[in-house]
């Protein structure tokens, strides 16, 4: 793998400080913006057929001639005629791009492949951009071992305590200045400037999850920028932490009764019961038995506590492809073995094999408390400058949401919400389980997202809900209209 940059580094020698009245200074200010946007990435091979670079921009956007960061960027050359290149981001905040596009070259259709050069990135604050860092691996092991449903004052003071701890280290490892700068607003700045750099006049994007909140802020900031944007698993910019939580809660349990009713009408589910809701009081029954007594964990020393089970069980509910593994789990939890659970919550919380973490979740939380003043985060060393509100993106083209039905994480009601903030905005819906849509196993809904990042003209509203290609009838239609095939 290539090095990371992890330290934030000078500007090239022989810049000067700016002087003189504001509007030499705002002058100033754009002049050197503009050697930001006039850079081009110098693209090396790093295996498999991957390009990675690094792209240098100003830690503050209002100093641009202070402290830089490097940008981790990959990119997967277009196998066919291509027409530009297209930027994705996996969501999060805090997942790797380049991880996450490395992992497998059929994140995107081969349609997509051909006509694009795919790229990714790390956004700053993670993996390979100068990544927040705040506890080692024991002490993250012990976080994520915290009771998340406190019974005593003792366990609501243990929970209060890491937190200040963790706030505390993540000041001290990474700094104010950084950590001031790793939000959103920050980050849709960088994606300007990479789409500069990558000789784009105009951004065709692909987001999911976090990446619709990136891309809906990149298109209220540069609307005339957007060329074609595709935000996938929505999130509302208006909405407060507090509400998205609740909103959270309620994805997830409605995403954990459809998998017990699948195990259920499947047979043989092991947590037992006729009904959803005889198995989920089974399974709440499983949360009390950890909290009381940890399950055994055949892997280390770590005890499967309450916190683990949850966390695996929300894991996996984000892709019913992980349910069969949430099943074999949960027949052994029954037996009072958590080895296959702790396994499911290790992935969730980005624990590797050799019991390391990558900084997702150290990102996830700095990101946040930046984007979201409003969340409780009152032990953060730095203030946010973000509050919910709506965005505008006046003067952009039709942006596609797209909104999955029973999807746990962002609920299709945020997709609504968002559709309706954007001038000409098309709701896309996904009427399935699961995190987000795309590349999912829906033909009708990938078929429908494909031919509008290559052709930039926007599909009709409508509704996908099947796995095969009989939903593809409408492809003919240069317009993409719905009909009542795209829902059988």
């Amino acid at each position: 793998m290539r090095s990371l940059i992890r330290f934030l580094t000078p500007v090239l020698a022989g810049l000067v400080a700016v002087t003189g009245s504001a509007g030499a200074a705002k002058s100033a200010v754009r002049d050197r913006l503009d050697d930001f946007y006039d850079q081009r990435p110098s693209w090396s091979g790093c295996g498999d057929g991957y390009e990675c670079a690094t792209l240098p921009v100003p830690l503050d956007y209002a100093e641009p001639t202070g402290d830089q960061i490097g940008i981790s960027m990959v990119r997967l050359p277009a196998t066919g005629e291509k027409i530009g290149s297209i930027v994705l981001n996996f969501g999060g905040p805090g997942a790797s791009g380049v991880d996450s596009l490395k992992a497998s070259k059929d994140t995107v259709t081969a349609d997509l492949r051909e006509r694009f050069d795919v790229v990714s990135f790390d956004p700053r604050g993670v993996g390979g951009s100068a990544p927040v860092r705040c506890m080692g691996s024991l002490d993250l092991d012990a976080y994520f071992a915290i009771d998340p449903t406190p019974d005593t004052d003792a366990e609501v003071k243990q929970a209060e305590d890491w937190d200040k701890v963790f706030a505390k280290n993540c000041l001290a490892k990474s700094g104010e200045k950084l950590l001031a700068h790793v939000g959103t607003v920050d980050t849709a700045r960088d994606l300007d400037v990479m789409r500069a750099a990558l000789g784009e006049q105009r951004l065709t994007y692909l987001g999911f999850s976090y990446g619709t909140y990136l891309g809906a802020i990149y298109a209220d900031t540069f609307p005339t920028r957007v060329r074609a944007m595709v935000l996938d698993g929505a999130e509302d910019p208006s909405q407060s932490s507090d509400q998205l939580v609740l909103d959270q809660d309620r994805g997830f349990q409605m995403a954990t009764e459809s998998f017990l009713r699948q195990c259920i009408d499947d047979g043989d589910c092991p947590v037992g019961g006729h009904t959803v809701k005889a198995a989920t009081k089974r399974l709440d029954a499983l949360y009390d038995r950890a909290d009381q007594t940890p399950l055994r964990n055949d892997h280390d020393g770590r005890q499967v506590t309450e916190a683990v089970v949850r966390s695996a069980v929300e894991y996996a509910m984000y892709q019913p492809d992980n349910w069969p593994r949430l099943r074999l789990a949960l027949t052994d939890a029954f037996r009072g073995d958590g080895t296959r659970l702790l396994a499911l919550s290790d992935e969730g919380n980005g624990r590797r094999s050799n019991g390391r973490y990558d900084n997702s979740f150290e990102a996830l939380m700095a990101i946040n408390c930046v984007d979201h003043p409003e969340n409780p985060c009152p032990n953060w060393p730095v203030k946010g400058t973000r509050y919910p509100k709506k965005v505008q993106a006046k003067g952009a083209p039709p942006i596609v949401v797209v909104g999955t039905t029973r999807d746990p994480a962002t609920p299709y009601k945020l997709a609504e919400a968002l559709v309706a903030q954007l001038p000409g905005g098309v709701l896309l819906t996904n009427d399935a389980d699961g995190h987000t849509g795309y590349g999912r196993g829906s033909t009708c809904l990938d078929g429908k997202i494909d031919r509008y990042l290559i052709t930039a003209r926007a599909p009709r509203p409508g509704t996908c809900a099947d796995l095969s290609t009989a939903a593809l009838s409408d492809m003919s239609d240069p317009a993409m209209s719905d009909t009542a095939s795209n829902t059988a």
